[in-house]
């Protein structure tokens, strides 16, 4: 890690790479979300050195983060490091303590009571609790957790027929999918990516430009 780290100080030095040195926490956004999401592609498509390599990418935009950090004297990659740490430490009373549970479940039950109480009882607005950059519907999904909201394929059928051919009634319909497949335990999210990579798969190729 320290070679990495290292590497992007040079990088960033006065004789160093001109774009490099003049990225920000703000320009790089759409790197770390990239990144994130080729990793997520090498997973579904079930290649374990494209994984290794699409995991190098999401490093470096951690390390790309912590180096800025480091020249604004906010943070170093040594707070990251070991921010994490603590944090899987507390929340893990059952592994580093003497918590005893039941199963999965109770460990997760424990991991939000133990994250509850790490913020002092503090009430968070609904709107900061999902994170904006989320895809809709893995947003949508984490909304109507938070709401309560339930659906069923009934559900569906009554929205779609009365929504109004609007980006709105859209919207109600998309929303209903969704609680519809939280119901089924499904990830709405994650079955229409693999929907979409089906279907892509299936178009024929398209010869390179001369």
């Amino acid at each position: 890690m320290q070679d990495l780290l290292n590497t992007l100080r040079r990088l960033r030095a006065p004789d160093g790479c001109p774009w490099d040195a003049e990225q920000t926490h703000v320009s790089l956004r759409p790197y770390l979300l990239e990144e994130a999401a080729e990793a997520v592609d090498a997973i579904d498509g079930g290649h374990p050195a494209e994984l290794a390599g699409e995991l190098g990418d999401v490093l470096l935009q951690v390390a790309f983060h912590s180096v800025i950090a480091e020249e604004a004297g906010t943070f170093s990659y040594t707070d990251v490091e070991e921010g994490v740490v603590r944090k899987l430490v507390r929340r893990h009373p059952h592994v580093f303590g003497d918590v005893q549970v039941s199963g999965s479940a109770e460990v997760v039950s424990n991991w939000q009571a133990i994250k509850a109480a790490e913020q002092g009882g503090k009430t968070r607005r609904a709107l900061d609790r999902v994170p904006a950059a989320l895809g809709a519907l893995a947003r949508e999904a984490a909304a109507q957790k938070l709401a309560g909201v339930t659906g069923d394929r009934e559900r569906i059928a009554a929205i779609l027929e009365a929504a109004s051919d609007s980006p709105q009634g859209v919207a109600d319909v998309l929303a209903a999918v969704v609680a519809w497949a939280r119901s089924q335990g499904v990830d709405a999210e994650l079955a229409l990516r693999d929907q979409t990579t089906r279907t892509l798969q299936a178009l024929p190729d398209e010869a390179a430009a001369p």
